[in-house]
């Protein structure tokens, strides 16, 4: 993962809310700083996690611009630029350009949209030609495109597109992409240990805000090939983050993260705060982390 330009562990941040369902933006720079004391390489800002679909456009860019001036070069900065029309996505990437940011992370065409690899590479073609480093999501059970190898392949020849980021889930689907030699990154939390060991070239992991210490720590024990330290920190994760894929990720994220003090208050309508039933799975689930995540 060392030649990579977007190696390592790249945060799919929260973006904190105050009581009033604001962006609280005192808060979304303390949790930067925060992750930046425990090793994290880099960060998504207005991410999935961090709820981009329920952001406005101004919000959104009120949280690339400000993380990235508050990140000053300290880690890399990666701004979701996803939208439904070509020319939006265009001018959000042209914006994280001018904010700072080091690339983009850019969903193909959805919402029944085109899904033919002629199309979807027309539309990265597009967005191309802003100057700045794409990173593309290959997360078909939402979005209804597949990025296959050979469509891949073919994207990596736009000097822009730096790399794939692969959520579907589907670890043989996955290791097939990694075997082209191009850039890969995991983004299905269940899979980290095993995509790493597959040499994956980074992950975008949303589920590290509940824990990043811990995160951090995995990564770099792959980096070293440090398989047991490996095995031995994911009995620690695995729970938790196979708790988050089964469903209501975005609210269960919020909520761990409060409970091990990387809270950024809950998610955002349309989520409903959570049953009393699923915090405390979330705590069972978490376990010795609350602690370890505290020194």
């Amino acid at each position: 993962m060392s030649s990579f330009a977007f190696s390592g562990l790249n945060l799919a941040i929260t973006a904190p809310f105050d009581a009033n369902g604001r962006i609280d933006i005192v808060r979304f720079e303390e949790l930067i700083e925060r992750h930046l004391a425990v090793g994290v390489d880099g960060f998504v800002f207005s991410s999935g996690t961090g709820m981009h679909a329920y952001l406005t456009t101004e919000e959104s860019r009120a949280l690339v611009e400000r993380g990235a001036r508050v990140v000053a070069g300290r880690a890399k900065v990666i701004a979701q630029a996803s939208a439904l029309l070509t020319a939006d996505v265009v001018e959000r990437t042209r914006f994280a350009k001018d904010a700072g940011a080091d690339g983009v992370m850019v969903l193909p065409p959805f919402f029944e949209g085109p899904s033919d690899d002629d199309s979807v590479f027309e539309f990265y073609s597009e967005v191309a030609g802003v100057g700045l480093p794409i990173i593309g999501y290959n997360v078909p059970q939402a979005v209804g495109v597949r990025i296959t190898p050979q469509l891949l392949q073919r994207l990596c020849e736009l000097p822009e597109f730096q790399a794939v980021k692969d959520s579907s889930g589907d670890l043989v689907g996955q290791v097939r992409l990694i075997g082209t030699g191009l850039n890969v990154i995991n983004g299905a939390d269940p899979l980290v240990p095993f995509s790493l060991f597959a040499g994956c070239s980074g992950l975008i992991w949303g589920g590290a805000n509940i824990a990043p210490r811990t995160c951090v720590a995995i990564v770099r024990a792959a980096q070293e090939k440090r398989w047991d330290d490996v095995r031995s920190l994911w009995q620690l994760l695995e729970p938790i983050m196979a708790l988050l894929w089964d469903g209501d990720y975005v609210p269960s994220v919020y909520a761990a993260s409060e409970i091990t003090g990387y809270g950024g208050g809950s998610a955002r309508k349309p989520f409903r705060p959570l049953s009393a039933d699923r915090i405390s799975a979330l705590r069972i689930a978490l376990g010795p982390l609350v602690e370890q995540e505290a020194v």
